[in-house]
């Protein structure tokens, strides 16, 4: 089934659009909360938690990239499951790990939740990503957005572990640099 025809049973109101949505998007969305939450129970929850928002917000929402917004849909919960988790305690996984890299880059001591929902500067960083070459691109994305650890970006791309930290670390570098110029950093 088509993106567009699942969209429609949500409008519709069919339940089968839950049924085809997971068939559909369920590895793709069950990766994205493994990435995160690396506990089979929390993400089986968070997925089912996604097809729930999905339902929920179509209508009045009606995506133009379905597997975009059941994707945002499943990192925002997920991240919120690991924040209410660890709040107590620091540290611990690839989770924690990306984001103590990220918040080199990321200005003026607001947390990086904060910080990422600004919207002037989530289109400061989009323009940055558009201009890294594709490869460079996908690795920070991979990173940072997916959560994916450096072992499983260095086997998907065939570059040792110590090539993609030293991309990644370059990346970040840039990234400090275009937001110093975009008036991000004074």
């Amino acid at each position: 089934m088509e993106d567009r025809e699942i969209v429609a049973l949500y409008w519709q109101r069919d339940e089968r659009a839950i049924a085809e949505t997971a068939a559909r998007y369920g590895k793709y969305c069950g990766s994205i909360a493994a990435n995160i939450l690396h506990r089979p129970e929390d993400v089986e929850e968070s997925v089912n938690d996604t097809w729930l928002n999905a339902w929920n917000s179509m209508p009045p929402h009606k995506p133009e990239v379905l597997p975009s917004f059941l994707g945002k849909i499943t990192r925002y919960i997920c991240l919120k499951k690991w924040r209410e988790r660890y709040a107590q305690k620091r540290g611990g996984g690839e989770t924690a790990l990306a984001f103590e890299e990220l918040s080199e880059s990321i200005p003026d001591g607001r947390s990086i939740d904060e910080t990422v929902q600004a919207k002037e500067l989530a289109q400061i960083v989009n323009t940055f990503l558009n201009g890294l070459p594709e490869t460079e691109r996908y690795i920070f994305v991979c990173r940072y957005w997916y959560l994916d650890s450096i072992a499983a970006i260095s086997d998907q791309y065939g570059f040792s572990q110590s090539k993609v930290k030293t991309m990644l670390w370059r990346t970040r570098k840039k990234l400090m640099l275009h937001l110093e110029k975009e008036g991000v950093f004074l």
